[in-house]
């Protein structure tokens, strides 16, 4: 049986560390399995879906959530980011929410965003939510100050916080916050 070296063992110890001694909120982005469970605020519509398995995208689950989060004004359907879904599993676990997801806005089409922006100074031009990469989120269970700070921390895109409307924004465009 061959000996292992000083050098040998210490390398792979090096190498295991980082995986145990990793944040909980990494671990939760390569588990085998994701799922999302969402309420919507306008629509009364819930969805408790696993969106990928096996180290893939599931196609029908994608287009339930893309109808899911559908523009309810217009009932206009767009693709959703796939990196917003996950963004949003990885925040579910950094906070330990044991609550669904309450979905105020997702995609909006471009005549809901123009009709959004006339009304309120809040609204972009070139919204991410007409990109399918943004939602207005908030946790029954979850103090929106700390959900706010989780998207934060994961500096994977854009956060808003308008905590007088009682929701956070997330995208998955450029860092930046507002």
């Amino acid at each position: 049986m061959r000996s292992l070296s000083r050098r040998t063992l210490i390398g792979a110890l090096a190498a295991a560390v980082p995986i145990f001694a990793a944040p909980r909120r990494l671990l939760a982005h390569f588990s085998t399995t994701r799922a999302l469970n969402f309420t919507h605020t306008h629509t009364g519509e819930r969805l408790a879906i696993e969106y990928f398995s096996g180290g893939t995208y599931l196609p029908d689950a994608l287009t339930t959530v893309n109808h899911f989060l559908r523009d309810f004004r217009t009932s206009d359907v767009h693709e959703i980011d796939a990196g917003l879904l996950d963004l949003l599993h990885d925040l579910a676990g950094t906070t330990q929410t044991a609550r669904p997801f309450q979905v105020i806005s997702g995609y909006r089409s471009p005549a809901t965003n123009e009709m959004l922006r006339h009304r309120s100074e809040g609204v972009a031009a070139g919204s991410f939510h007409m990109k399918g990469q943004a939602i207005d989120i908030r946790l029954a269970d979850v103090p929106l100050v700390n959900l706010r700070q989780a998207a934060l921390e994961a500096r994977r895109g854009g956060v808003g916080y308008y905590p007088a409307s009682d929701f956070v924004h997330i995208d998955t465009g450029r860092v930046r916050t507002w």
